[in-house]
C-alpha cells in the first residue's frame, strides 16, 4: 500500500548518507492536466480576440494535433517543451504573415497561465519542512517557473531539462544535478510522481528514489521502490525522522 516501505532485495536507502533532495514538479507539487487544459483555452481565446483568422484555422484540438506534429518532426526538441510550442506557433502564424512578434506574444499568454497552478494542499507545508532538514533543487522536464509560481524560496536552485540538453529519465540531467551540489548520487534522494521518469531514472544512476503515489497505484513489477508515500507531508515526515534537526533549531 502507497505510505508503507517495503524492502525488495535490489535496493537499500541508507538515510544517514542523504544530503539533498530532487524533486519533480508536475504531478508531484501540483497536478498538471487541468493547468494544460486552462491554457490551451486561455491561449484559443486570445487568438479569437487578437487574430481571428488563426484562431479559426486552428482550435484548441487542431493546435494541439499541430504541435504533436511539430513533436514528430523534431524530436532534437523533445526536451524542449518551450521550443516546442513557439514552433507550434510558428507554424500556425506562417500563413497569415504574422511575424515572431506574434509569437512572443502568444508564448506569454502561454507562459503566464502554465505558471498558474494550484497546488496539492500538501505541497508547500511539506516543502517548508523539507527545506528545513535538507537543500531542494527542483529537477523537471517541464517549463514551469518556480520564481512566478512563488514557491522558489524553498528551493536552492532549479535544473529543467531544456537547461541540460536532455530529458529524464536520461542518466544525465540526474548526474547533472549531483554534480551541482557537489554529491555523489547516492547522497541525494530524487523525488517525483512518474515510476520511469522519477524512479527508475534517478536508480539507474545510483540514486535513491522516492514515489508519490497520490492515486494509489500498484507497481508495475517486483522491484517496487523502498520508498514510497501517497504524498509529501508522508515523505516530510520520514525525513524529519531519519535526519537531524538543523543546528539551532
Amino acid at each position: 500500500m502507497p505510505g508503507r516501505a517495503s524492502t525488495p532485495p535490489t535496493e537499500r536507502i541508507d538515510a544517514a548518507a542523504i544530503r539533498a533532495i530532487t524533486l519533480d514538479l508536475d504531478d508531484t507539487l501540483w497536478p498538471i492536466a487541468p493547468v494544460m487544459a486552462r491554457v490551451e483555452q486561455r491561449v484559443d481565446a486570445w487568438l479569437h480576440a487578437h487574430c481571428p483568422e488563426v484562431a479559426a484555422a486552428w482550435p484548441v484540438e487542431a493546435m494541439r494535433a499541430l504541435r504533436e506534429t511539430i513533436n514528430r518532426e523534431h524530436p532534437e526538441y523533445a526536451h524542449d517543451y518551450t521550443m516546442q510550442r513557439k514552433l507550434t506557433l510558428r507554424r500556425a502564424f506562417a500563413p497569415f504573415g504574422l511575424d515572431e512578434g506574434w509569437v512572443e506574444a502568444a508564448y506569454a499568454i502561454y507562459q503566464h497561465e502554465r505558471n498558474c497552478v494550484d497546488c496539492y494542499a500538501d505541497a508547500e507545508p511539506a516543502l517548508a519542512r523539507l527545506a528545513g532538514r535538507l537543500p531542494l533543487v527542483s529537477l523537471s522536464n517541464g517549463n514551469a517557473d518556480l520564481a512566478r509560481i512563488g514557491l522558489d524560496r524553498h528551493f536552492r536552485f532549479s535544473i529543467s531539462a531544456r537547461e541540460v540538453g536532455v530529458a529524464k529519465p536520461d542518466p544525465q540531467i540526474f548526474l547533472h544535478a549531483c554534480e551541482r551540489l557537489g554529491l555523489a548520487p547516492h547522497q541525494v534522494l530524487h523525488v517525483g510522481d512518474d515510476p520511469a521518469l522519477d524512479v527508475a531514472g534517478a536508480r539507474a544512476v545510483g540514486m535513491p528514489a522516492v514515489w508519490i503515489n497520490r492515486a494509489g497505484l500498484a507497481w508495475h513489477d517486483a522491484d517496487a521502490p523502498v520508498l514510497h508515500f501517497p504524498d509529501l507531508a508522508a515523505l516530510a515526515a520520514w525525513i524529519e525522522a531519519h535526519t537531524p534537526p538543523p543546528a539551532g533549531g
